[in-house]
């Protein structure tokens, strides 16, 4: 990994509020996947004039229920 993708990654960690390429990228997924998501209402997003926004501390938690769930379907 170049220096610089670490740079970029720490910039995207420290941002709260992302677009949709940045959050896709944070939650390591695509951003077709991530529109779809959004228009499902399975992650909460809002819109800033004609884009959509993501909140930092709303997808960490989003991701958190994520894990719990996967983790409670292994130990049924």
């Amino acid at each position: 990994m170049s220096s610089n993708a670490g740079v970029a990654f720490y910039v995207i960690e420290s941002r709260e509020v992302m677009n949709v390429r940045q959050a896709s990228q944070y939650l390591g997924i695509s951003p077709d996947t991530l529109y779809r998501y959004i228009t499902e209402g399975e992650i909460p997003a809002f819109k800033l004039g004609n884009r959509w926004k993501l909140r930092k501390t709303i997808l960490d938690r989003w991701m958190e229920r994520k894990m719990t769930q996967s983790a409670a379907r292994r130990h049924a």
